[in-house]
């Protein structure tokens, strides 16, 4: 264990700033089950995206590997709350680690329904997706509309005094303006960025890999983008307080530690398991070196603390 990794995270005590992503671990026992799993290696464990009622998912092909990273179209293949909550939730080992849940829905009165169920549960935090279609008015996701993100962290907000985090997409056009109002509405932390929307096509069919055409991409291709949102998120949410999970193409501790100083008080690994599914530790041991390396006693004295660049100059046209 590295003292100098605890941290606070939306009144969390994490023993590493580590969260493992949604979607990525299943319900946690399909990590923790691993050989040389240690409950210190992480800090928070986000279970898979979980809805009022049960879903099959999207038709196969659902995942791809794409250069630099990939591309799922699960569709958010989950048992349903009340499954999540009688059966699975018991089972988790609650001294290994912290848990939270990540809740999507199809209406706004959907998102306030699940919350109402984990509010009285023993789950540590709730996740809102908002990458989610609203079915209820034409399918336009609900995070890529602001004042309707607001809606839905509020109407959380009033059914659970949980902490509540909220999963901004990167697939709309102000994400300051939409972490503005997701704070608004009550959230108490940030998750920056989910995945980019993508697609792969096979050449022999000329059809998409993907059963459901498109997906979500992640890994190192969209770090570079993930790392401008964080930085962007972080001019709005420093002013309330209100942290940042730190996610997109994480591989290496150097990674992370970028994120960090753009803003990001934890940061959330999910690709880089496939690829490796022990470099927790290995991300770990280089974010306590580089805080050691420069006198900083905890990640809290590292967070946004990029320096900008103070001359931009002005692009050449070639014109005379």
């Amino acid at each position: 264990m590295h003292n100098n990794l605890k941290t606070q995270f939306c009144d969390l005590q994490l023993d590493s700033p580590i969260i493992l992503l949604s979607g990525c671990v299943g319900f946690g026992e399909e990590y923790t089950r691993i050989e040389g799993f240690s409950n210190t290696d992480v800090g928070a464990i986000c279970l898979k995206g979980t809805t009022l009622e049960p879903r099959l998912g999207n038709i196969p092909s659902r995942v791809t590997e794409t250069p630099q990273g990939m591309i799922n179209a699960i569709g958010l293949q989950n048992p349903g709350t009340d499954v999540v909550i009688n059966d699975i939730m018991p089972n988790l080992d609650k001294q290994e680690t912290r848990f939270i849940i990540n809740i999507s829905g199809s209406s706004i009165e959907e998102y306030g329904k699940i919350a109402k169920r984990f509010d009285d549960s023993d789950i540590d935090a709730i996740e809102i997706n908002i990458s989610c279609p609203n079915i209820k008015e034409g399918g336009v996701a609900f995070g890529n509309d602001p004042d309707m993100s607001y809606r839905v962290v509020d109407i959380c907000r009033k059914n659970t005094t949980k902490p509540l985090i909220t999963k901004l997409s990167p697939n709309q056009t102000d994400i300051a303006l939409s972490a503005q109002r997701c704070i608004d509405g009550g959230t108490d932390g940030l998750a920056v960025i989910n995945t980019l929307m993508g697609m792969s096509i096979n050449t022999a069919t000329r059809t998409p890999v993907t059963g459901n055409n498109q997906g979500g991409l992640s890994g190192p291709a969209i770090k570079p983008v993930a790392l401008l949102k964080v930085h962007q998120v972080y001019q709005v949410s420093k002013h309330h307080n209100v942290p940042i999970i730190g996610q997109g193409g994480i591989m290496t501790a150097n990674d992370a530690i970028e994120f960090i100083i753009a803003g990001a008080a934890t940061v959330g690994i999910g690709t880089a398991l496939f690829y490796d599914p022990l470099v927790c530790p290995k991300i770990n041991d280089g974010i306590s070196q580089y805080l050691i390396d420069h006198k900083l006693n905890s990640i809290d004295e590292l967070v946004g603390t990029l320096q900008l660049n103070s001359a931009i100059s002005q692009c050449d046209t070639g014109s005379k």
